[in-house]
């Protein structure tokens, strides 16, 4: 068993870097070609990114993926002869597999040949290849194929001509990305006006958008799971149970230096319970899943009253806990079990049950703040910080017993820190709520409604922490809050008065990030607000070609908060907004838009029939199938026909540089270029 664990454990740890560096390393584009009257080609185009390799065709059993070709449907064609490959193979004794193999780097072309008999025909199937780099592999990928056509072959010899069979071209991501349809293909419903609008530019726009924000958003989704973790630290739930449990692994250990190896362990394990979750969640769910649940109502609507009546739970209303048997029976298997390290794990698991009261509404924030920004890895990444900042100061004090009389005891202060963080899940509650109204447009919760509640809410938390406000939980006798609760009293109060001027349209930037748009605000004496001109695709790229003015694309989402932090400190720029507002044609899509469309559409995406029921899903689709993204905010600069001009703009608060982008696309514009031509 403890081998078994260890086994596990180092496996866990080699696999998340993984899952983060596994993005779209690979690319093809198939194409058909009817070469003689009665030899049809399908050629498959890969794309390899520096440091990957895509594996040869024909390879010894027992070694890495070859590529192969399926037919799973041909009628009216018959394959000729094996796959081949083309391009610059590498033939290297590979020391993992212990066996030579065959690979290409950079670019390779994979050809299949099949013999028409003429009149209809159809083939249909996959090319399956493997591709590694020097740490890791992906799992065998598909690249599918549908073609049909219609195969003319004279009967005279001497009257045959060569014909060429209309050439087809689909991009096909190998990590699921990008659609696999040309404009073409596109539903008359989606492209009302002009499918070139619809055409996807998706690998022109990676060539120029050289600047990646992932590393900074997982560095940003770390330290909110960090602080979350020391933030849990200091509840009720977790504090008293530190020195309990540091000491009965100090006293069962013979010598120090198994007490402190015992503690390393149980940090450890605490990492492994909380990352284990954060598995879960990511396999059940999925970053796209995810990214539509964020916006469902039961699923907000359900996270509301959870945060509120925990929410009233810290205010002493009523004590909200697992059920004792639970935890107990965990800690009798710790204690009696025979084996150190699955006692250890236990005793881990018992700390999560015990402190679940406290810790489950801030894991909960985390989860699906960090799911639902639409990367796979960021759940991974939030409970990693969590974890490590929970099972610190055990591996700490274990080190240092002497810590432990220094530390400060359990007493009021623990309460009063129950109670402020009553008073913030109070608040984080109406954003949930918020996120269900705008999806919706039901109207409940506009901006200023919002801003009054949390004025409210943060008013009384500073009267609180300066000893104004008393709750049955701090008991009968008054006593004189602390100095540093008074002055963290003070702060809240004067975020308080600072929320004030929002009421009348002030930006408010540090609050943006949660509160309504602006455009849901009734009364706004503020000016200088950017609105989109247009939220329809179709209709904005109609109006800006009579205006003859280049178009700004905003994928947004009422749910998104790294668009609102945009807007509230970037498009708030006079530069920006007149820029905005006279040069371009902005267009807000709003991806978690639940509004039906008035008749479902159909459509392939990914090689899957997918229903495009709702305004969101349409133009969520939009930017699946035309920029191979699905991420927010994401802004787009495109000409009259649908082309990029420049790099797209992700999150980034630089007002510099987002005027960069806007100024590099109205140049391109103006000397009638697009970024694709250059």
């Amino acid at each position: 068993m403890k081998r078994l664990t260890t086994i596990l454990l180092f496996a866990l740890l080699a696999w998340l870097p993984a899952v983060g560096q596994m993005s779209n390393p690979v690319r093809f584009t198939v194409s058909q070609k009817q070469t003689a009257p009665d030899e049809l080609t399908l050629t498959f185009t890969g794309k390899i990114d520096p440091g990957w390799h895509v594996y040869s065709t024909r390879l010894p059993a027992g070694g890495p993926t070859s590529a192969t070709l399926t037919t799973e449907q041909k009628s009216g064609a018959e394959p000729k002869g094996a796959l081949i490959a083309k391009g610059k193979e590498q033939n290297v004794n590979d020391k993992v597999f212990g066996m030579q193999v065959r690979y290409f780097e950079n670019n390779v072309t994979f050809i299949q040949k099949y013999t028409l008999k003429g009149g209809p025909y159809t083939v249909k199937g996959y090319l399956e290849y493997g591709a590694c780099d020097d740490e890791q592999c992906l799992p065998p990928t598909a690249v599918e194929f549908n073609y049909s056509g219609k195969a003319d072959i004279p009967s005279d010899k001497d009257g045959k001509e060569e014909k060429e069979a209309e050439e087809e071209e689909t991009s096909i991501l190998c990590a699921a990305v990008d659609s696999t349809e040309n404009a073409d293909s596109v539903p008359q419903a989606l492209a009302p006006h002009s499918s070139q609008w619809w055409q996807p530019v998706g690998e022109e726009l990676r060539a120029l958008s050289g600047e990646k924000t992932t590393d900074r958003t997982l560095l940003y989704i770390f330290l909110m799971g960090f602080l979350g973790g020391l933030l849990a630290l200091f509840t009720p739930c977790v504090w008293p149970i530190i020195p309990m449990t540091v000491s009965f692994f100090l006293k069962r250990s013979k010598d120090r230096k198994r007490g402190i190896r015992d503690a390393f362990t149980y940090g450890a394990s605490i990492v492994v319970i909380y990352l284990l979750l954060g598995v879960l969640v990511t396999a059940l769910f999925g970053a796209d899943t995810l990214n539509h649940l964020s916006t469902n109502a039961v699923f907000n609507i359900l996270f509301f009253l959870i945060l509120v009546v925990f929410a009233l739970s810290f205010f002493g209303w009523f004590e909200l806990k697992l059920p004792s048997k639970w935890a107990d029976r965990v800690d009798t298997k710790a204690t009696q079990t025979t084996s150190s390290l699955l006692s250890i794990f236990l005793m881990a698991f018992t700390l999560a049950l015990v402190s679940f009261s406290c810790t489950a509404p801030i894991v909960g924030l985390l989860l699906v703040e960090a799911s639902t920004s639409g990367n796979w890895l960021n759940p991974l990444i939030g409970m990693l910080g969590f974890a490590l900042a929970l099972a610190l100061p055990f591996t700490l004090f274990a080190l240092f017993p002497s810590w432990l009389k220094q530390a400060p005891k359990s007493g009021n202060w623990m309460n009063i820190v129950k109670v402020s963080l009553g008073f913030i899940e109070l608040a984080f509650a109406l954003k949930f709520l918020s996120v269900a109204d705008l999806a919706y447009g039901w109207g409940i919760l506009d901006r200023e409604v919002f801003l009054s509640l949390w004025i409210a809410i943060f008013f009384l938390l500073g009267l609180y922490l300066i000893g104004v406000l008393r709750f049955q939980s701090d008991g009968e006798e008054r006593r004189a809050m602390p100095v540093p609760c008074i002055m963290l009293g003070m702060l809240s109060l004067a975020f308080t008065i600072y929320m004030v001027p929002g009421l009348w349209g002030a930006p408010c930037k540090a609050v943006s990030a949660f509160a309504p748009p602006m455009t849901t605000q009734d009364f706004n004496l503020n000016n200088h607000v950017v609105h989109a001109a247009y939220t329809d695709y179709d209709e904005g790229m109609a109006a800006a070609a009579q205006m003859g003015k280049p178009v700004l694309l905003d994928f947004t989402g009422h749910g998104c908060v790294n668009c609102r932090k945009m807007e509230a400190a970037v498009w708030t720029d006079p530069a920006v907004a007149k820029c905005l507002s006279e040069d371009y044609v902005l267009i807000s899509l709003y991806v978690d838009d639940k509004r039906p469309l008035p008749e479902h559409i159909q459509v392939t995406s990914n090689g899957q029939q997918r229903t495009l029921r709702t305004i969101g899903d349409k133009w969520s689709y939009l930017s699946e199938h035309k920029f191979g993204q699905l991420s927010q905010p994401l802004y787009v600069a495109l000409d009259n026909e649908g082309r990029p001009l420049t790099r797209s703009f992700a999150y980034k608060e630089d007002v510099a540089d987002y005027m960069q982008f806007l100024n590099e696309g109205l140049q391109q514009y103006r000397e009638g270029n697009t970024a694709t031509t250059k």
